[in-house]
């Protein structure tokens, strides 16, 4: 006769391991070319509500989405990965029978009981449940994060940059489908939390012991919505900011780990004033600045930034991490980008301002070691643009043929390059333009927006009243970095830039003769210097400009070869 332990454990549904469920391939595809049915969706609001159950590793959902068309519409059809199966949905109240919707590959088309005229606005409300994929290696990939806190309690996370909001609510899983605003409904099991995005509107205490948290968020950046539940403990306070407005700021942590937590809050208030004297306002002050911890390493969950950096300590004196992740709620949340294939706007400009913030503190020597660490992990393998809609993995995966980490450390090299060129003010004055859309941000005069690189280079034409195209081109468009040739003739330097194309590339260069800085212009890509014999001549002597390093290529070459 089996035990009541073995009976129990031969009812007891297995709980999935990573990477189960399996995705389908629709469901791993964020971005790329917008359905013709979807892109007539303006998606004004989303409410999101939640049902965590732990035990069984499951999420149930309810989630009420209201649209206005810009065209007639026929069918709504919404990305939602298929192992949260749908079992009921009515359309302005009214339910529609089984029949009217079907997703075999995580696309849910539904077949509206009438044809919605262009400017009607009209409610889904979408019931759903199941077992979320679990992500095998987060935020490298994505789904749900199921760990431990001290004692033993539920510490639970979603990221979906790389395959989309589709993972865990009904949604539109390109960046310009975002609502333009979202209500999160989270509940949760007794002694849980779950800080979210947005502002809080309340905890409501229920029956049985469970909580609700009630989130308000406005212009969410589709995969910037994010769950996050653990026993956790705050650090709360205010940043008086230099433009007059007080921003509440907020840390959730693990119970146990009160003295790292408060270390890491003590960044708060001086990475705040960096970015706002810097780039502009904080452009989320009326919700919060948020950052959780996490059993993944990190997301730029617009104003709930996830951190599991473990408190690792830098030479830098800041945590590279958390900087990382709030410099993307100027550089992904404020401005997104309008494609993938623009991914680089938020992480490039996101990995330049750590440099920017070491000079910031300590001045150009941090900034030098810190930009020369980023130089070696340039690999050069694709070009950062392709001018055609992208999927963040086609993006992000070399293996698919994307740059992968060049929209990072090239990125942000191209910026220091930029920078260099047209001067600090343009610079700035440029990329305040891209995030805000204007040159004079104030809190309140601005809103979340979308941009390209066409449009950022049309601020730098703007601010600088020269066109840069040659620069764009060669730096984002060809994987191959321009390479300058160096020739000596008598008492003369002569250089000349070459790249992939061909095109002429005028970027000036500095050289430094016996100590003494000569800056060379390099009309049509060419130069000529006057050097005496014997003289002792390095260019590009405070490594200002991005180009081809042969020593660069032989230590990658040979840390290649050791793997």
């Amino acid at each position: 006769m089996l035990s009541a332990l073995v009976l129990l454990l031969l009812a007891t549904p297995e709980l999935p391991q990573k990477g189960e469920p399996p995705l389908t391939e629709r469901t791993k595809r964020s971005g790329g070319a917008i359905d013709p049915e979807q892109a007539k969706l303006r998606f004004d609001d989303a409410d999101l509500a939640f049902e965590l159950l732990p035990d069984a590793r499951r999420l149930n959902g309810t989630a009420t989405l209201t649209f206005t068309p810009t065209a007639p519409l026929d069918e709504l059809r919404i990305d939602l990965d298929r192992n949260l199966p749908v079992s009921a949905i009515s359309i302005d109240g009214r339910a529609l029978p089984r029949e009217s919707w079907s997703n075999p590959d995580g696309r849910l088309v539904v077949k509206l009981p009438g044809r919605v005229p262009a400017g009607r606005t009209f409610r889904a409300r979408i019931s759903y449940a199941g077992t979320p994929h679990v992500a095998v290696r987060a935020p490298w990939d994505d789904g749900v994060v199921w760990s431990q806190a001290p004692g033993g309690r539920t510490w639970f996370a979603t990221t979906a940059q790389g395959y989309g909001c589709d993972l865990f609510w009904p949604c539109l899983d390109f960046p310009t489908g975002e609502p333009a605003a979202a209500t999160l409904r989270i509940t949760v099991p007794a002694g849980l939390s779950a800080p979210s995005n947005g502002r809080l509107l309340g905890v409501d205490k229920l029956p049985d012991g469970r909580t609700t948290w009630n989130w308000r968020v406005k212009r969410p950046n589709t995969y910037g919505l994010a769950l996050n539940v653990a026993p956790y403990e705050q650090v709360s306070g205010t940043y008086r900011s230099r433009y007059g407005n007080a921003i509440p700021m907020h840390y959730w942590h693990l119970p146990g780990r009160a003295a790292q937590a408060r270390g890491l809050f003590a960044e708060f208030a001086p990475t705040l004033d960096f970015f706002e004297a810097v780039i502009g306002p904080y452009p989320f002050a009326d919700e919060k600045m948020g950052v959780v911890e996490t059993p993944h390493l990190g997301m730029e969950h617009q104003t709930i930034n996830a951190y599991g950096n473990e408190y690792r300590k830098a030479v830098e004196g800041f945590d590279w991490l958390f900087h990382h992740e709030f410099a993307h709620e100027w550089f992904a949340n404020q401005l997104t980008a309008a494609d993938w294939d623009d991914f680089w706007l938020h992480e490039g400009f996101a990995t330049y301002m750590q440099p920017l913030y070491g000079r910031w503190r300590e001045g150009e020597a941090r900034y030098a070691a810190m930009m020369d660490l980023q130089r070696q992990q340039i690999t050069n393998k694709a070009p950062i643009v392709r001018g055609r809609p992208m999927t963040s993995e086609e993006v992000y995966e070399t293996a698919k043929g994307g740059p992968g980490v060049d929209i990072y450390y090239k990125g942000s090299w191209i910026l220091h390059t930029l920078r260099r060129l047209i001067g600090d003010k343009a610079f700035f004055d440029a990329t305040r333009l891209l995030v805000y859309g204007r040159p004079d941000p104030r809190p309140g005069n601005f809103a979340p927006r979308f941009a390209t690189t066409r449009d950022f280079e049309g601020y730098v034409r703007q601010v600088t009243g020269r066109d840069h195209g040659w620069f764009f081109d060669t730096y984002l468009r060809q994987a191959a970095l321009p390479e300058l040739i160096e020739r000596r003739e008598g008492g003369r330097l002569l250089l000349e830039w070459r790249t992939a194309a061909g095109a002429p590339f005028p970027l000036p260069i500095e050289v430094a003769v016996d100590g003494r800085i000569e800056h060379v212009p390099m009309t049509g890509g060419r130069g000529v210097l006057a050097v005496p014999a014997g003289a002792h001549v390095v260019v590009d002597p405070h490594a200002r400009v991005l180009r081809r390093s042969l020593a660069v290529e032989a230590m990658q070459a040979q840390r290649a070869g050791a793997r």
